[in-house]
């Protein structure tokens, strides 16, 4: 049984096999830390995991989406090494995900016309964008570089490259978003070059204290979207680098959403805090032709996750519904997998690990309406379990879709 033995990523040496996945919490402020996402990971760290994971911190301004993101400067460090301590005082390891939302932003948020692999119109946002010249990706690369040094000032024992979910590193790899025709365009040996250079940047100044982790697709997710076998290819260059781990994910978040997260999203929830009037009612009209759902299962990624394993000899942290001590035990013992991560069930329980040290069948009670992910684009991340005086309308999404899904 490895789940509660000790595991290294790199360096760094965790109490456990547990880690809290790199979820988009919607508790910061002003592109700055707060009480509240402290609280949260300190909650996470006292209830037993190995290692908690804050997200997302973009690497610049204009790597941002929402203004709750963290914008990892110079400016944070000190707030941020507040929560690291804390965290360590609990005996766990703090991460921090770093990256680069590309054209998944607005001009207001980014601080400039959006960004992307190629120029053209992101609907999911919706916006325009423009393509980045060759002389801004080396800069970008250097601000990953320099992510890593300020994750260091902050006390923070891992770092987590998001190179998936349609983000700017996986929008370069991904045909479906990269249509450039100079030498970071075509061939996928082209396209990976952006995150040759990234990851050049991130492992030196890493040095040999520090543990980096990346999160890559198995799949994309839709048709015209990378596939397993080229992401197989990417998984093994990314293990060329020398990184310490690598996160096993699928999904691309401006195509196919819910191929990540998986079940259906609660459309009502979302648009009911969103502030801006013509895109509240347009996602309520068109939701759920854009957002459509993909069927909850337990442990839904394992089957692409295999593949992987056999491929590759590094550290393998598998992420996508675990919710029980027998989903651990199953992709630690008998899949050959070294970590698990874990996102709503550390939502709805922060002491999730503990209560499997305590009960070898503990099941999570996350009911997987997704509740919490509707609102995250506008408020806090939260389960709808520990929200009381939620509005009517919203009660009876809940209930319909806690009947479609039982």
């Amino acid at each position: 049984m490895k789940l509660f033995t000790p595991g290294k990523i790199g360096p760094v040496e965790l109490r456990n096999r547990t880690i809290r996945s790199a979820a988009f919490e919607g508790m910061g402020k002003d592109y700055s830390p707060t009480d509240m996402l402290r609280d949260y990971h300190v909650s996470v760290a006292r209830g037993g995991v190995g290692m908690t994971t804050l997200a997302y911190a973009g690497v610049c301004r204009s790597a941002l989406s929402f203004t709750t993101q963290l914008w990892l400067r110079p400016e944070i460090v000190t707030q941020l090494r507040d929560i690291t301590d804390r965290i360590h005082t609990e005996g766990a390891k703090a991460s921090i995900q770093i990256g680069h939302c590309g054209n998944m932003t607005h001009r207001s948020t980014a601080g400039c016309l959006p960004v992307g692999a190629t120029s053209g119109f992101n609907l999911y946002s919706p916006t325009f964008c423009r393509g980045l010249r060759p002389d801004e990706l080396t800069a970008l690369a250097r601000d990953f570089g320099n992510a890593v040094r300020l994750a260091r000032d902050a006390g923070f024992d891992c770092v987590e490259v998001h190179a998936g979910h349609g983000y700017l590193i996986s929008q370069f790899l991904s045909p479906y978003t990269n249509r450039r025709s100079d030498s970071f365009g075509g061939p996928l040996s082209n396209r990976m070059k952006f995150m040759d250079m990234c990851l050049d940047k991130v492992m030196e100044a890493a040095g040999s204290d520090m543990g980096i982790i990346v999160k890559t697709n198995m799949r994309d997710g839709f048709r015209g979207g990378l596939e397993i076998d080229d992401c197989l290819k990417v998984a093994a260059r990314i293990e060329e680098h020398g990184v310490h781990a690598i996160v096993l994910s699928g999904g691309f978040v401006s195509k196919a959403p819910m191929y990540v997260m998986r079940g259906e999203m609660p459309v009502y929830s979302m648009t009911y805090y969103m502030k801006q009037l013509w895109l509240k009612y347009g996602v309520r009209l068109f939701g759920k032709m854009m957002i459509p759902s993909v069927p909850f299962s337990e442990l839904y990624f394992l089957d692409d996750a295999r593949l992987f394993r056999r491929e590759l000899k590094l550290p393998l942290i598998y992420v996508g519904g675990v919710c029980s001590r027998a989903n651990a035990d199953k992709v630690l013992d008998d899949e050959g997998f070294d970590f698990v991560q874990m996102g709503r069930a550390l939502l709805n329980e922060p002491d999730f690990v503990d209560r499997m040290r305590r009960d070898e069948c503990h099941k999570s009670p996350c009911e997987h309406i997704n509740y919490c992910i509707a609102r995250m684009y506008s408020r806090e991340m939260a389960c709808h379990q520990h929200c009381k005086d939620l509005p009517p309308r919203i009660l009876k999404e809940i209930n319909n879709i806690r009947k479609r899904n039982s």
